[in-house]
């Protein structure tokens, strides 16, 4: 089985999100253009913003964290920081998941009737 080098996943990953390909309820890319790392993301669900890939991605997922409040079970009401523990995407990873299946998973869990039920932060609050 051939391994996709980092970096390469990674570009490809970038392009898609660049060129807003997908369904268009997600965006992402780099924090900065001179990143050539490609370490550090910010997604948009119209939710989290920090997306960080560490030399280990795609084989570990990345740390993401929002920047708005937001209250949904599996992100830390502290830090805002999505807790692998509490959300499946990220505890049982796999190197086949992307930046883009991440946001669309959390934009799901967003929109469940147990999560659309709890009360929010007031919108303009931050982490």
């Amino acid at each position: 089985m051939s391994v996709l080098p980092r970096n390469f996943r990674l570009l490809a990953e970038l392009e898609k999100g660049e060129k807003g390909l997908g369904d268009g309820s997600v965006s992402y890319g780099l924090e900065s253009p001179e990143d050539t790392y490609l370490s550090s993301w910010i997604g948009t669900i119209i939710g989290p913003n920090q997306i960080f890939c560490d030399k280990d991605y795609p084989n570990k997922p990345p740390s993401v964290k929002f920047e708005s409040k937001i209250n949904i079970p599996c992100v830390n009401q502290q830090t805002g920081v999505v807790e692998p523990k509490n959300f499946p995407l990220l505890k049982d990873w796999s190197d086949k998941t992307t930046i883009e299946t991440i946001l669309l998973e959390l934009r799901r869990e967003m929109t469940t009737t147990a999560n659309r039920r709890l009360q929010q932060p007031p919108e303009g609050t931050y982490f």
